[in-house]
């Protein structure tokens, strides 16, 4: 049976990190099922999966005030910048749409964070993607397919180990061994909740993971030798994994999403500029569609090690800006979009040069296409006879 445990924090939690170390906390041990933290940012809420002993207790109490102390301590209140604000625009629905989208059969859960979706939400997701791709037809962004699987060796010349070890998802297979092979092929069966009862060293060791973005395979597409015009612009989609643990309780959260991006590589002037041209198209693009949403700067979800020091970096060059829509039935937003500046961290850690010798500049913008259809039903429900006229219309095309 699930068990409560309150927890006093060592540190009043400011505001403005709550929901970021709320998030922390689905990491912190597998006996937390949920997470929650008071608005003052003194008392802790653990939903726990069963009851612990009491030098558990002791040991996941310690766990959580480091989670705190580590991103709480010393944090200064960023300053967060406005491009857009329009979340007063009219929406026509205040409910949760995950209950009908789940009893309607819209949305299917194979697994925790894991959907599939009927026949409205994909139409209403190639509404958005359409607007995408008008986007990049803008730029000329010349049209990229990439793999699901991505290169360990890779990912790691680019630090992310380091900065989001949390959401990895590892790709591995049986090791080649007629034994090994034959044992898993009679006896593998899955058992809930543990999952495959398959020994670990059965499997090999791992080369490659899911992919977490799109926009890295361009990346290590160009590595190593310099980018033959100094300029480039590239679109494309693609499946992206990022491990949430208990926070995948809804499609805010998804294990498994898709993602369009357009990606920009050249000078940093070429890559700002375009960064900002994207923007602007786009926001003309969503008041035709009645979007409800602010841009607003942010900052990537950097495991809690590195989490102020990144943090701090990415608001003080405002490296990046996030579209949050509106989401009327929690009075709170989602992040939909982003608009990313990464200066010469991927021209430098792989080897990627302009003519003059010198790292490229990267950036992206970034859409998650079933946050998109999500927070538009948030605003407007599952009858396209109440949407918008431009998405009634083009949902029907």
């Amino acid at each position: 049976m699930p068990e409560t445990f309150e927890i006093k924090s060592a540190l009043d939690i400011p505001a403005h990190l709550v929901g970021q170390v709320q998030s922390k906390l689905a990491y912190v041990d597998e006996h937390i099922a949920a997470a929650s933290i008071s608005p003052d940012g003194q008392r802790i809420q653990l939903e726990l999966t069963g009851k612990l002993e009491s030098a558990e207790q002791q040991a996941l109490e310690a766990k959580v005030q480091s989670v705190v102390e580590e991103m709480a301590k010393g944090a200064v209140l960023p300053k967060v910048e406005i491009l857009e604000d329009h979340l007063v625009r009219p929406t026509t629905f205040d409910q949760d749409p995950m209950p009908e989208l789940l009893s309607s059969g819209e949305v299917s859960e194979e697994h925790t964070g894991i959907f599939s979706f009927g026949p409205l939400l994909t139409r209403l997701i190639e509404v958005f993607e359409r607007q995408f791709l008008a986007l990049a037809d803008e730029f000329g962004a010349k049209p990229h397919r990439f793999p699901t699987l991505i290169s360990a060796e890779k990912l790691g010349r680019v630090q992310y180990f380091r900065a989001f070890p949390h959401s990895l998802t590892f790709a591995t297979h049986l090791r080649p061994d007629l034994d090994v092979i034959n044992g898993f092929s009679q006896h593998a069966a899955y058992e809930a909740p543990n999952g495959l009862n398959t020994a670990p060293e059965s499997f090999s060791r791992i080369q490659a993971l899911l992919s977490p973005a799109v926009c890295y395979h361009l990346y290590f597409a160009l590595a190593d030798k310099p980018l033959p015009d100094g300029k480039l612009v590239a679109t494309a989609v693609g499946n992206c994994f990022r491990y949430e643990s208990s926070n995948m309780t809804t499609l805010e959260r998804m294990w498994n999403f898709t993602m369009r991006e357009i990606i920009f590589v050249g000078p940093a002037d070429f890559v700002l500029e375009n960064r900002e041209r994207a923007r602007q198209y786009l926001e003309k693009a969503f008041e035709h569609l009645g979007l409800a949403y602010r841009v607003e700067s942010a900052n990537d979800p950097f495991f809690v090690g590195e989490f102020r020091r990144q943090a701090a970096f990415q608001n003080a060059f405002q490296l990046k800006y996030e579209l949050r829509a509106q989401l009327p039935f929690k009075n709170s937003t989602l992040a939909v979009g982003s608009y990313n500046y990464h200066q010469d961290f991927f021209g430098r850690n792989l080897d990627i040069t302009l003519p003059d010798g010198k790292p490229v500049h990267t950036g992206c913008v970034a859409f998650g296409l079933e946050r998109m259809a999500f927070a538009f039903l948030a605003q407007f429900g599952l009858d396209p006879q109440r949407w918008p006229t431009p998405v009634r219309e083009a949902f029907n095309e």
